[in-house]
């Protein structure tokens, strides 16, 4: 799955286009490299988004299309 999917189905950002501004402004990483929009993620990635000082690090246990809101949770862990 395109890592800015993953960060939208997972709700780690809000938006898609948001994802990919993120990626494009080279605050997400996988697996400690500077990460595009269309990386593909995997379960045992571990992605790291800067938020403005703040830092979101996620370890990915399971890629799935579609998640209802209650399971996106069960998506990542935090680290």
């Amino acid at each position: 799955m395109r890592l800015d999917k993953f960060l939208k189905v997972s709700r780690l950002i809000k938006r898609r286009t948001v994802a990919n501004e993120a990626c494009d402004a080279g605050r997400v990483s996988v697996n400690g490299k500077s990460a595009k929009a269309h990386t593909a993620v995997k379960a045992g990635d571990v992605i790291e988004i800067q938020f403005g000082n703040r830092e979101v690090k996620v370890e990915v246990l399971q890629v799935e299309e579609t998640v209802k809101k209650e399971e996106a949770k069960e998506m990542f862990r935090y680290l």
